[in-house]
């Protein structure tokens, strides 16, 4: 006999009430491939698990994404676990997670490559962000495991290199889920409260990749990016690279190259100091006899014979100058001699006083003018001739004329 009619409502109230009812169906792990992966702008995350033959829904409410390790992706095999839900409304189940586990160390490298891509974008990586390490820092915190290999290594090197440093051990863990809240919280912290460190260094010894997980999530990564006290990186092996390695001032291939790069071998600097000290006496003891020398040079007595000999090479530097100066002096002389002597001459050639000499005369009108030609002439006129040893007035009477101007 067929049981009564029931709603809609009434059917999904019942299924739902069956699955949750069920001590499996309350806490099961599923493994599958992520397929079809939405984030929702409330935080939740919707996607689907499915295999070769199946698919399942499955939702990851905000709280738990938040905590999640792993940023997914599509294609990453995973491993969810939680509880079956049944939405009524629609009719439709889901499992709804409270964990998830990444399966492989493909799907691993997946989470790795997009985190890293993600990071990088927002320029968490950017060398420009980087600080310097300091030369000689005094005071070192160290984040790790207090009884790993790692923090023993650190001690040991640090202290053999450099014994004037003071280091602060910060313990966490560096392996499981929570390990990546604390490395971030004992960087924030140490930042915090002991603001006068001068670097930190923050890893821990070799592993699997999922060992050493906790230096590739997300908050690790952030709180060394906003740390204003320099960090070393140290995770691993020298093939090993982790997201705080990049976002890191520095990366140290393993805890003890971080505490090689960390400070400076006081015995080195010892030395180095040794030999600056060395060629600063040379230099001081060079310059000493310099000065000393320079002040016997201000001695009196040096002082003058230095100067009387400066004196005498002055003389004869004088001596020289005067006599080719004379020299000079009376060649021009003579020159200037020779050119009056021969000037002279030429002026008496052309002295009327030396053309009388050989028997001529000048006749002068009666206002003491030269009469050259007998146009100037007029009977009667008053004439002066003189000649070279004196003067006769003379009266014009007659003009004769050459018979060739006639």
């Amino acid at each position: 006999m067929a049981i009564k009619p029931v709603r809609v409502s009434q059917l999904n109230g019942y299924i739902k009430r069956i699955l949750q009812t069920d001590p499996l169906l309350g806490n099961i792990s599923v493994t599958g491939e992520v397929s079809n992966l939405k984030f929702h702008g409330s935080g939740h995350v919707y996607f689907s698990l499915k295999d070769e033959s199946s698919r399942l829904s499955c939702f990851l409410p905000a709280e738990r994404a938040e905590s999640l390790r792993y940023e997914l992706s599509e294609g990453m095999e995973i491993t969810a676990s939680g509880y079956i839900y049944l939405y009524e409304r629609g009719g439709s189940y889901s499992l709804n997670i409270r964990d998830i586990e990444v399966a492989g160390i493909g799907n691993l490298s997946i989470a790795f490559e997009k985190l890293k891509a993600k990071l990088e974008a927002e320029g968490i990586f950017d060398p420009a962000h980087k600080k310097p390490l300091p030369f000689f820092p005094e005071k070192i915190a160290v984040i790790t495991s207090e009884t790993g290999a790692a923090v023993r290594d650190i001690l040991k090197i640090i202290k053999t290199k450099n014994n004037y440093v003071d280091i602060l051990i910060y313990p966490v863990l560096v392996q499981g889920p929570a390990a990546a809240g604390q490395i971030a919280e004992a960087i924030t912290d140490v930042n915090r409260k002991w603001p006068e460190m001068d670097l930190i260094i923050t890893g821990r010894g070799g592993g699997a990749m999922e060992e050493l997980w906790a230096f590739n999530e997300e908050i690790v990564a952030r709180s060394i990016y906003q740390s204003k006290i320099p960090v070393i990186s140290a995770v691993g092996h020298e093939t090993d690279f982790t997201i705080a390695d990049f976002a890191a001032d520095r990366r140290a291939e393993t805890p003890t190259a971080a505490a090689h790069m960390a400070v400076p071998d006081i015995q080195e600097l010892k030395a180095l100091t040794h030999e600056f000290k060395k060629q600063l006496q040379e230099a001081l003891t060079a310059c000493i006899r310099g000065k000393e020398a320079a002040l016997e040079r201000l001695n009196l007595e040096a002082f003058k014979r230095d100067l009387e000999s400066r004196i005498v090479v002055e003389q004869m530097r004088l001596d020289t100058i005067r006599t080719e100066n004379l020299h000079q002096i009376t060649a021009l002389l003579n020159s200037y001699e020779k050119e009056i002597t021969t000037r002279k001459a030429a002026l008496d050639s052309h002295d009327p006083r030396a053309i009388m000499d050989r028997g001529y005369s000048a006749v002068l009108d009666s206002g003491g003018r030269l009469i050259g030609s007998l146009n100037q002439l007029d009977p009667g006129q008053s004439l002066t001739i003189v000649m070279k040893d004196g003067q006769a007035d003379c009266t014009v009477t007659e003009i004769r004329r050459n018979s060739h101007d006639s």
